[in-house]
């Protein structure tokens, strides 16, 4: 029985912190300068947007890379907007293609657009849950009370969980059926570059399922101070 349970437990510490290590590695390991690259992540955004006849889709930098639908606005992380690297390259093309998505009225993408309000809602309920648990304790010294409020505030998160998951569909077209075609097609990294550019982006189309596993990590340790 301690082996099946210390199986089990490795099993879920693999299916948690697994993909967020991989995509954290991916990126890292191709993230390497490369002065014999033609540009940098932010340059070559730019260069495909024009091609794209996007040019009011503008080219920022932001602590994040993603790409903002409302605001037509291609976000990239310093490091990839002013790097020269196959990580730089990769994921400068994925969030383009995200705009390439939007001009071309992607049903899925306008789907993802819509609900995303929603499952804000969501996480900012779970906050507010898991924020006034220790508050409901004091006052109402029920501990069946507080794991019930415990229980809902993961359930609200998963649904942001869920919500990645049902979208992977958006992240890997932008990943596999734009930005590799273009990066490809286009010459913008030579043939040997390619299986590390395709790595990178099979990361960027997972990282927001990543990032949601790691908030479900992020309840479970706090759900560990709490005395019961």
């Amino acid at each position: 029985m301690p082996i099946l349970l210390a199986l089990g437990a490795a099993l879920l510490f693999g299916l948690v912190f697994g993909p967020h290590w991989w995509v954290r590695r991916a990126m890292q390991q191709h993230a390497t300068e490369r002065p014999d690259l033609p540009g940098t992540g932010g340059e070559l955004a730019r260069h495909l947007l024009d091609l794209a006849r996007l040019e009011h889709v503008l080219v920022e930098i932001a602590p994040a890379d993603h790409y903002d639908p409302v605001a037509n606005v291609v976000r990239l992380s310093p490091g990839n907007h002013d790097g020269r690297s196959i990580t730089a390259v990769a994921v400068a093309a994925h969030e383009v293609a995200h705009a390439l998505q939007h001009a071309a009225g992607d049903r899925l993408l306008a789907a993802r657009v819509r609900f995303a309000p929603i499952v804000q809602g969501f996480e900012i309920a779970a906050a507010l849950v898991m924020m006034t648990a220790p508050m409901v304790l004091a006052f109402v010294h029920s501990p069946a009370l507080l794991a019930l409020q415990v229980g809902v505030g993961i359930a609200l998160l998963g649904v942001r969980l869920m919500f990645n998951i049902l979208t992977l569909p958006v992240e890997f077209d932008a990943s596999f059926r734009r930005a590799l075609p273009i990066l490809e097609t286009g010459r913008f990294l030579d043939a040997g570059d390619l299986p590390g550019a395709r790595t990178v982006l099979r990361a960027a189309a997972l990282t927001y399922v990543a990032s949601s596993l790691m908030a479900l990590v992020n309840i479970a340790r706090f759900r560990r101070i709490l005395p019961f």
